[in-house]
């Protein structure tokens, strides 16, 4: 480009054609290979962190421990109590600590983008916890029990059971993963498109430029480096919220008759 001209990214900047199996069922773009990267990372910290445990925990089983405590009695206990919290602790877990890894590769430079950051991973996520908090209220009430129980709002005159009745439907068994899926989605492909903004504006200070416009430079930079402390947070807010929501949904539907 010319000294003096800027030009947005384009969208195969933020998400790049295939680079491996182009054009088979099995293509992988970049997006693909950082989720596999941090799937292999993930299960690597866990197999590391626990393959000869300690009684007294110290270095990567203890980083460890404290993550999956937190998990336990933070999100699972607290919200299911500890009998039913003890006994979806391991999905929980998983959902958390999966989420966390797949935006955490948000911040890593080069790799910089969080593979949650489009709808396919958090769609599955998202499933996984509406088959959860189904499969729970079917197990315990039986499935026309528990659909009645869901969407039948008691003590409430029978003729406003004509809107109730849709509400409630759409609310439970709609929303619920599509908001799942969308708020994960949409909050890290934010970041991502902010970070790119942030350092391309940077570069295009620094290098491309003119000379009175290299002033600027400093503070896209700080600006990008301040919102990566910032997405850190946002990092581990998303996989805490989705954790504790996939959490309160097996607990609305395991006590879903005192809706």
């Amino acid at each position: 480009m010319a000294a003096g001209e800027f030009h947005a990214p384009s969208l195969t900047d933020f998400f790049p054609p295939a680079v491996l199996f182009e054009g088979t069922p099995f293509e992988l773009d970049r997006l693909m290979l950082v989720r596999l990267l941090m799937t292999a990372v993930l299960v690597a910290v866990m197999f590391l962190a626990f393959r000869s445990p300690k009684i007294i925990p110290r270095g990567l089983q203890n980083v460890a421990e404290i993550g999956l405590v937190f998990v336990k009695e933070q999100i699972a206990e607290e919200v299911l109590g500890k009998e039913t919290g003890r006994k979806f602790f391991p999905l929980i877990a998983t959902i958390f600590f999966t989420v966390l890894f797949l935006n955490i590769s948000g911040v890593i430079p080069f790799l910089n983008i969080s593979s949650n950051a489009r709808i396919g991973m958090p769609l599955v996520l998202a499933a996984i916890a509406y088959i959860a908090f189904n499969y729970v209220g079917i197990k315990k009430y039986g499935f026309f029990t528990y659909m009645r129980s869901s969407i039948v709002v008691p003590n409430v005159p029978p003729a406003l059971h004509v809107l109730l009745i849709p509400i409630e439907f759409v609310s439970t068994f709609i929303l619920r993963p599509f908001t799942l899926t969308v708020r994960l989605m949409a909050n890290m492909l934010a970041g991502h498109i902010m970070l790119v903004l942030f350092f391309s504006a940077t570069w295009y200070f620094l290098f491309d430029a003119t000379a009175w416009m290299k002033v600027f430079s400093p503070f896209s930079l700080i600006a990008g480096l301040g919102f990566t402390l910032f997405e850190l947070l946002v990092v581990f807010l998303q996989a805490y919220v989705f954790a504790l929501l996939t959490a309160v949904y097996i607990g609305l539907a395991e006590h879903a008759d005192s809706h």
